[in-house]
């Protein structure tokens, strides 16, 4: 029910959305419901008094079809009020407010009518009695009928409109102005009444609802509820024990009645004394008479523990005097029991039973606390797997998961009290060393911990081999918070991985510094593509046997307005990471491509691929498209791979690389020897060439019988799978002249050529004839 009844309601005249109007309106009629017998009997005898006065003076047929008329609207009214209206529904339509409008119109009109024809024929004193009786008529209708106020107001409207215009017919002037002022008066106090009367009810109504449900409420509560009442006396003993109660405590509600509450909550301990401090929390509210809500107390029901939750409020008479508490409490053993289960989940991982990193939050961020207070350290380790995601792409993720909970036991063997050792995810854990004043102990540990993970691991008769990368920090040296802490030791984690793994190392200022160069190159690395900050470069590759120009590898390079010209070996890295090399290996191909179209059809382009760009499922609509673009036949393309690649992504890389060669396009296999190189995916992936490694060449050409072994071998198994060999960094004569003994194909390095521009490629071959003499003479 709406607080503010708006005034178009009230009178009827509109229906707003969103509240059930038709409840005001029933209101008001059940409000006049009692009076319906009055109204008829007063309309009757008011007609029979006015009948008796015209009698004689007024044309007795005029007078007759008056007072039938007005019989019958009473009558009619009467009974379509009991029959139409149906006082005691809930709710009334506008149809039905209406009706009782119109008849209170009609009822106005008849009366009035009776007045005129008094005025017109009757004589004075008549009129003055009639007029007086009418007057106390609008006076009752105001009062007894104002719950519909529009209804009253219509029948004092029409009625003193008839007694001011009979009036006026007269010649009394003042009787039509007082008849006039009358009725604004009644009308004007029966809006009033009428709003006054629906508000009562409305609370009325409220009330009633409100008791209602709270009756549902308690008897829902008594039959369903796990909960129970309890009450106590001024001496804190009970009374008036509930059968619920008396269920929870194990005990007639008899044996009960009357034992000190505390006695009975407090089990075996309270012979001891020895309550927990929930208990002695409880016993200070009551001694207290403080109001307590869903205090969480732990119990001993005979000799059982439970965990009750108590509410309850001090008993307070009128004048303030205290009788003792009344409360409400519940058993919650269950739901204490699943919270305690999942506040466990939340904080240990499920699958090595370490805690997780919430927990390791909270202890790092105790023991950097502890630290600032006693001027002490704390140290925060990151620990990393290595070769991890081998034993999940190779044997799949049940072995790896049995492994990671074996590596969880290792690491948990080594913890002491002064450690905790968390799993991060992944692969990833962690250990906060509480006291780390002794950073000798930390580097032990670390390296303990090394050894110990990089032993042989037995698992479904699988023997594997992993190790682990470790970074470490000291707080509040190294970061005065936990994220600042993570992450100085998460640089120092970086810089293990950097260095092959297997090691661990400190957290050093310079790392973060390093760390934040990075992230400042690489927001501008992003930025360089649509910039036109990068170039590439091309370095020339001959034939071992005629010295002529036979490809160009294209190199990228970078040079940015704000750090200069950057190394590849500086930036690859960071567009690898960033996910940049993605679109940045895309310009490079489609350039490449369209720049060989400068050069003759003999020379081929060389593209770097890394893994990231074979991994995308467009690539190769991305390499037909740069052909097609440029217009360079696929055999004149060269895509250049590394040996990490099928580390990285298996049979996923062999599978794309065989759609190159399918095209036409040459594969090239680049630092072969260097990485963890195998036969199979020679094999299985028909390479146009492999390209041998500087630091084979170096040595060979320095007699290193190592490096000599190992170009021969590559070139006898190159001749023999039908490819070609590159020897990578010949600078001297000396280098070519060891490369054409061992029998590679190709070379490439300073001695022929440096990486160079674009004209600077291009004019190459306008010497390219005379060259090509010096070298077979220097050669000879």
């Amino acid at each position: 029910m709406p607080r503010d009844i708006p005034l178009s309601v009230l009178l009827g005249l509109s229906n707003p959305e969103g509240v059930d109007w038709g409840r005001i309106r029933a209101l008001q009629f059940n409000g006049i419901q009692q009076h319906g017998l009055l109204k008829i009997i007063a309309a009757i005898v008011c007609g029979l008094l006015t009948l008796q006065w015209g009698i004689g003076q007024i044309n007795m047929m005029f007078l007759g079809l008056w007072f039938s008329a007005l019989a019958m609207l009473s009558i009619y009214s009467h009974l379509w009020s009991r029959k139409k209206l149906a006082w005691q529904r809930k709710t009334v339509d506008r149809a039905e407010t209406r009706m009782v409008n119109f008849l209170s119109l009609v009822d106005g009109l008849i009366w009035g009518a009776g007045f005129l024809l008094f005025a017109f024929e009757a004589d004075l004193m008549t009129v003055h009695s009639l007029w007086a009786m009418m007057i106390c008529l609008m006076v009752g209708s105001a009062m007894i009928f104002s719950a519909i106020p529009l209804s009253s107001i219509l029948f004092i409207s029409a009625l003193s409109a008839a007694l001011s215009f009979g009036w006026f017919h007269v010649g009394s002037l003042d009787l039509a102005v007082a008849s006039l002022a009358i009725a604004v008066l009644l009308i004007s106090a029966c809006l009033k009444t009428g709003r006054s009367f629906i508000e009562r009810r409305v609370s009325e109504a409220s009330l009633n609802e409100k008791s209602e449900v709270v009756s549902l409420l308690l008897k829902e509560f008594e039959d369903t509820g796990a909960d129970w009442l309890w009450q106590t006396d001024t001496s804190r003993r009970i009374t008036h024990v509930s059968p619920r109660f008396a269920h929870a405590i194990g005990q007639r509600p008899e044996e009960i009645e009357g034992k000190p509450f505390l006695q009975l909550v407090a089990g075996e301990s309270w012979e001891s004394g020895k309550f927990s401090t929930a208990l002695h929390e409880l016993a200070d509210k009551l001694k207290r008479r403080d109001s307590f809500s869903n205090m969480l107390v732990p119990v001993q029901i005979n000799g059982e523990s439970r965990w009750w939750e108590l509410s309850a409020s001090p008993k307070l008479d009128d004048s303030g005097v205290f009788h003792g508490f009344r409360g409400v409490g519940s058993d919650i053993t269950l739901q204490r029991e699943s919270a305690d289960k999942i506040s466990q989940l939340a904080r240990f991982d499920t699958l090595t039973r370490l805690p997780n990193r919430l927990q390791m939050t909270e202890t790092l961020g105790k023991a950097l606390e502890t630290a600032e207070q006693w001027n002490g350290r704390c140290g925060f380790m990151m620990i990393d797997l290595d070769r991890f995601k081998a034993v999940n792409d190779t044997l799949g993720h049940p072995v790896g998961d049995r492994l990671l909970a074996r590596v969880s036991d290792r690491l948990r063997s080594i913890m002491t009290d002064n450690e905790l050792c968390c799993r991060l995810g992944g692969d990833e854990f962690a250990i906060v060393i509480k006291d780390a004043r002794d950073v000798e102990y930390i580097e032990i540990l670390a390296q303990k911990i090394i050894d110990t993970l990089s032993q042989i691991y037995e698992i479904d008769q699988h023997p594997l081999y992993i190790g682990a990368s470790i970074g470490t920090a000291l707080g509040p040296r190294d970061g005065r918070t936990v994220e600042m802490l993570m992450r100085s030791a998460d640089l120092a984690l970086y810089r293990s991985k950097d260095q092959g793994g297997g090691v661990y190392h400190h957290y050093q200022p310079k790392l973060h510094v390093q760390a934040e160069e990075r992230r400042v190159m690489e927001i501008a690395l992003r930025k360089a593509l649509e910039n036109d900050e990068l170039l590439l470069n091309y370095q020339p590759v001959v034939s071992a046997d005629t010295g002529s120009v036979v490809a160009f590898e294209a190199l990228l390079r970078w040079n940015s307005p704000k750090f200069g010209n950057v190394s590849p070996v500086k930036f690859i890295p960071i567009a690898e990471d960033a996910r940049l090399i993605i679109p940045i290996g895309e310009w490079v191909l489609r350039t490449a491509c369209e720049e060989a179209m400068n050069w003759p059809s003999t020379v081929k382009v060389a593209v770097n691929v890394s893994a990231d760009q074979l991994t995308e499922p467009d690539f190769l609509e991305t390499v037909v498209s740069a052909l097609q673009d440029s217009g360079l036949p696929p055999h004149r393309l060269e895509i250049e791979v590394t040996e990490s690649i099928f580390m990285r992504e298996g049979a996923g890389a062999a599978q794309m690389l065989d759609e190159i060669i399918a095209l036409g396009i040459n594969l090239s296999l680049d630092d072969f020897g260097t990485g963890y190189s195998s036969l199979g995916y020679l094999r299985k992936t028909r390479f146009t060439t492999i390209k041998v490694d500087r630091s084979f060449v170096q040595g060979a050409a320095k007699n290193v019988p190592e490096s000599l072994a190992i170009i021969r071998a590559v070139v006898a198994m190159a001749d023999s799978l039908g490819m070609a060999t590159t020897a990578e960094g010949a600078e001297t004569q000396e280098e070519v002249q060891m490369i054409q003994k061992l029998g590679c194909t190709k070379i490439q390095g300073y001695y022929f050529g440096r990486p160079m521009v674009t004209e600077d490629a291009r004019k190459l071959f306008s010497t390219f004839d005379a060259e090509t003499l010096e070298y077979s003479r220097k050669s000879a």
